[in-house]
């Protein structure tokens, strides 16, 4: 009978230490190999492709901007950062990067869509039609038929829904909104294409558009006494609590030596 004795504790020590070590040695081998060919020139990005309806964005400002950002090669791409270097440049809102084996770099882009210039004028920044506030080259769009927009840092989303509010409202008596504020103490003025300035005031939109409203409605029948049309407007006052005050072309203001606002329709 043969009888298998245990080995002693030191020898199966040697033995565990042998294989750790072999496994190590095996695991930095292949380690090793990996590393030389992801870093093999063969696997650096051979070209990148750009997709989307790109409008204004050009190759030569993706080069300029996105090149400089990107390292690494096929596999070692980090493809947040490489989606942050495409939004990087002037008109795209979003990018969206992905990998085309065996080294293309594919990406999706969307351009911003202005709907305003942004602040005051001089400046680069415009607002698109997502509200965002972004800044690229303004000379590359017809900024006179651009509305403008003014307000504090973060109102670019309520500005922009304020006027989507209120042009088509102006736009029963013909009026087009040129420039929409919305002032540190959030009160709210209009300037139309024919030259007024509106004081708006502060309040819900709810109660700006039943002052606006109650301007365009009564408007016509107001000018009429002064055998003006509602582009005489010059300015209106909305922030009376009974009605409004207005100022027209050609019309004088002077009673008796006295001078004063003609008050509008009262509710």
């Amino acid at each position: 009978m043969n009888t298998s004795l245990p080995l002693p504790t030191d020898v199966r020590l040697m033995n565990f230490g042998a294989a750790v070590l072999m496994l190590v040695f095996v695991l930095l081998t292949l380690g090793g190999a990996a590393s030389w060919v992801l870093r093999h020139p063969a696997f650096a990005i051979q070209s990148i492709s750009v997709q989307g309806e790109v409008v204004r964005s050009h190759a030569a400002s993706f080069r300029h901007h996105v090149v400089p950002q990107l390292s690494g090669n096929f596999f070692t791409l980090n493809l947040a950062q490489a989606k942050k270097a495409f939004e990087s440049v002037p008109w795209v809102r979003e990018a969206v990067v992905h990998r085309v084996f065996p080294g293309q770099l594919r990406t999706v882009v969307t351009e911003h869509e202005p709907m305003a210039t942004w602040g005051e004028e001089g400046g680069n920044f415009m607002v698109n039609e997502q509200g965002q506030v972004f800044e690229a080259p303004v000379e590359e769009v017809d900024i006179e038929k651009l509305p403008r927009m003014l307000g504090p840092e973060g109102s670019s989303p309520m500005v922009t829904r304020m006027y989507r509010v209120m042009q088509p409202l102006f736009q029963t008596l013909d009026f087009n909104i040129e420039k929409m504020e919305l002032t540190a103490r959030g009160s709210w003025r209009v300037w139309t294409t024919s030259g007024a300035q509106i004081e708006l005031g502060r309040g819900s939109e709810s109660e700006l558009v039943e002052r606006t409203q109650l301007l365009l409605k009564t408007l016509p029948q107001v000018t009429a006494r002064y055998n003006r049309t509602p582009m005489a407007l010059l300015g209106a006052d909305l922030r009376h609590k009974d009605g409004y005050a207005l100022r027209l072309r050609g019309v004088s203001t002077l009673d008796d030596n006295n001078p004063k606002n003609l008050e509008g329709s009262r509710r």
